[in-house]
């Protein structure tokens, strides 16, 4: 494409900061760079319309991890580093709420939910909860786990389920939308439609080559998650996470953040509709990918635990169908460092960007 030299000068001279990625991460890195240094050019680049990964593509869960997820995880991690990551996420939700305000996030407190489809799974994770009380004690101050009896009469599960007292929601359509307000007027300036395609560095600038024009900038950022693997080499996996949304429904009970088969499944209420998303432990082959899009597999199961299980007996239609892109790793530790003495990334946010997106995003433009 053939830029003007006002286009030229305006959007793509003298940059000090460039952030690859406008979702959660990368507008957070931002802002933390413009506070940093006030005088600087930052400029973010964002290869869809809208942030493409998974910041607006999400169900909007304010969680940390479910009892049977934190369980999973120790099995793969010391219990130092369990602690460490529920600890991040925490503070990452927080950063989000503080930075952004409850409001323009549509933050509301109607606790987490874990669902069990046989006894002996919830009895062995129900065994556990003193001892992650106690673990997660130093961070929440109190318990943060219990029990209660299916009030909101799901079907085809344990009678009971665990609760979690501090899990929340939010509308991640409001969150983007304020962070990328205030991104703007900060003076950030955000190309949309840019994707980039590789990058040279030389010894005090790097260039970069989109699909539409190349320039220098002094440092990259790389905030692109499950899609790093198309410009960086790191152990970052792709994950689409399908979901579907109801149309409303009438005197809907339903409130709060439910998670089914050890995370792999989760619903909400959101405007008197459901949300419901998950599944790639369906195929996880076929679902590690960056090709948006569903699957005949994953949607029949996600309808027919919604007949069965979530609304057994509520007339309910779909309205809306789409996936996000995930990243994720055999860690679950996010992937915050310097590639070279220009080049950064903060990536590999494990399904968890809600929580610790803030926190990466701000961990990120530190390094420089």
């Amino acid at each position: 494409m053939n830029y003007s030299y006002w286009e030229i000068k305006e959007w793509f001279s003298n940059v000090d900061y460039t952030v690859v990625g406008s979702g959660i991460v990368g507008l957070n890195c931002a802002l933390r760079l413009k506070e940093r240094f006030p005088n600087a050019k930052v400029l973010v680049l964002e290869k869809g319309l809208l942030p493409q990964g998974a910041s607006t593509k999400n169900a909007g869960f304010a969680c940390f991890g479910s009892v049977s997820e934190i369980l999973s995880d120790l099995k793969k991690h010391s219990e130092e580093e369990v602690f460490d990551l529920i600890k991040k996420r925490w503070e990452g939700l927080e950063l989000l709420r503080k930075i952004l305000g409850d409001s323009n996030i549509d933050y509301q407190h109607h606790k987490g939910y874990e669902l069990f489809q046989t006894p002996e799974f919830y009895e062995s994770c129900v065994d556990h909860i003193p001892y992650l009380n106690l673990l997660l004690q130093p961070i929440f101050k109190e318990d943060v786990f219990s029990f209660s009896e299916n009030t909101y009469r799901f079907e085809n599960i344990h009678p009971n389920y665990i609760v979690n007292a501090f899990e929340g929601q939010i509308d991640t359509g409001k969150m983007m939308a304020s962070l990328l307000h205030m991104t703007q007027q900060k003076g950030i300036s955000i190309l949309n439609n840019c994707e980039v395609k590789e990058f040279t560095e030389g010894a005090d600038t790097v260039t970069i080559k989109t699909n539409t024009v190349s320039f220098n900038t002094r440092k990259l950022l790389i905030a692109t998650n499950g899609f790093s693997g198309e410009i960086i080499d790191e152990e970052v996996k792709p994950a689409r996470a399908q979901v579907v949304v109801t149309k409303p429904i009438p005197n809907l009970h339903i409130k709060g953040t439910f998670h089914l088969d050890e995370g792999y499944y989760y619903f909400r209420n959101i405007d008197d509709r459901i949300l419901f998303g998950g599944g790639r432990n369906l195929n996880f082959e076929t679902e590690e990918t960056t090709e948006f899009g569903q699957t005949e597999l994953v949607q029949d199961k996600l309808e027919e635990l919604l007949k069965t299980t979530i609304l057994p007996d509520t007339t309910f239609e779909i309205e809306q169908r789409w996936s996000g892109i995930m990243g994720v790793g055999n860690q679950k530790k996010a992937i915050v460092k310097s590639l070279s003495e220009n080049v950064f990334c903060g990536v590999r946010l494990g399904g968890m960007g809600v929580a610790i997106g803030s926190l990466v995003g701000k961990e990120l433009a530190d390094l420089v």
